[in-house]
């Protein structure tokens, strides 16, 4: 076998102007990974022809060696030098494309709200189970005994009629829906033993017509305490509590007689306006309580026997007291808003003020 012949000096120059002119012509750093395999990698031509460099003969060995060295070097040379300058190019052109223009607004996609109807119901909640309590629910199409009869309200009551409810068809079904959350403390007491303490807060039904101050559909929160040894004191120390946590520690309480058939003796019950504070001098003027000092807040009541015994609850060793808030006026009330329809339009207009929590 003949011994190899050394490079010549053409040769050398020949392989080191290739990678130079391929380097040259790189422009990005994808390019110079692959210019760099092709030229400086360990199968380029400079590598192959290094490693040859010990096939040779001895006398050929140091020019050969120096020639490629040479050569090799200025590819490394040549390499780093364009790296530099695409990577200063790549960063130039990605500070261009992108750039973030810090004066332009940041609020363009429009921040959320939670609506007050949620974020109050769920204060109410909170309230509540602080105390031990529990929250109940139910479904809004409701069966007509539990809606009516169970809670004492007998056939002939004028709050049957389609004057008040929306009745579902067929009407042999005889299903409503739910006039008032009433009917989720009835299914409680007939589902579970007592003691009972929960409440009931959702949406119900009647036909009333869509204006300033009323609404087909609302939002209740109702209240039922099922125990041993309960009385109209309780309930009063309850609905003062309870009116405290949502006005305020100065808010006072009052109740009037009245009469609900699923409740005796029952009351309703008002707040101290909230706006004069029934103060002598502005309480003429003042348009929330219109005059009167005191805002009507809701109904309540020591439930009536004939609750308890057609929900399978003993009225010999148990008794208890009930209550309903209206949620919607509790918030038009507190926020002074004058149209109740602005709850259900869904303008985020009337939302957005509201923010995240009441």
């Amino acid at each position: 076998m003949s011994t190899p012949a050394a490079p010549t000096a053409d040769e050398v120059d020949r392989l080191r102007d290739e990678a130079v002119v391929a380097i040259d012509a790189a422009v990005t750093l994808a390019d110079l990974k692959q210019v760099r395999l092709d030229h400086s990698g360990d199968k380029s031509p400079l590598a192959l022809a290094n490693r040859g460099i010990g096939q040779l003969p001895t006398e050929d060995r140091k020019d050969a060696g120096r020639l490629i060295g040479q050569a090799r070097g200025a590819v490394q040379q040549a390499l780093a030098a364009r790296t530099a300058e695409v990577e200063a190019a790549e960063e130039e052109r990605a500070l261009i494309e992108e750039r973030v223009d810090v004066t332009l607004p940041w609020d363009v996609e429009p921040v959320g709200a939670r609506h007050p109807l949620t974020t109050i119901q769920e204060h109410v909640a909170d309230i509540f189970v602080a105390m031990g309590w529990e929250v109940a629910e139910g479904p809004e199409v409701e069966a007509e005994w539990l809606n009516f009869d169970a809670l004492n309200l007998g056939p002939d009551h004028p709050a049957r009629t389609m004057q008040d409810t929306f009745w579902v068809s067929p009407e042999k079904a005889a299903m409503v829906l739910r006039t008032h959350t009433s009917p989720v403390q009835a299914r409680t007491m007939l589902d579970r033993e007592p003691p009972l303490y929960v409440i009931c807060p959702g949406r119900v039904f009647r036909t009333d017509e869509l204006d300033a101050t009323h609404s087909p559909v609302f939002h209740q929160v109702e209240g039922l305490a099922i125990d041993e040894g309960l009385s109209m004191a309780h309930l009063k120390g309850t609905l003062d509590h309870f009116a405290q946590a949502i006005y305020g520690d100065d808010m006072v309480t009052r109740f009037r007689p009245s009469y609900f058939p699923f409740t005796e003796p029952s009351a309703e019950m008002d707040l101290l306006c909230y706006v004069c504070k029934g103060r002598p001098g502005e309480v003429a003027a003042c348009r929330t309580c219109r005059g009167e000092g005191w805002v009507e807040w809701g109904g309540c009541g020591v439930v009536n026997p004939r609750v308890l015994i057609a929900c399978g609850v003993d009225p010999e060793k148990y008794s208890g007291f009930a209550f309903g808030i209206g949620l919607d006026r509790t918030i038009t009330g507190r926020y002074d808003i004058a149209d109740l329809r602005d709850l259900f339009d869904g303008d985020i207009r009337f939302t957005q003020p509201f923010g995240v929590e009441l």
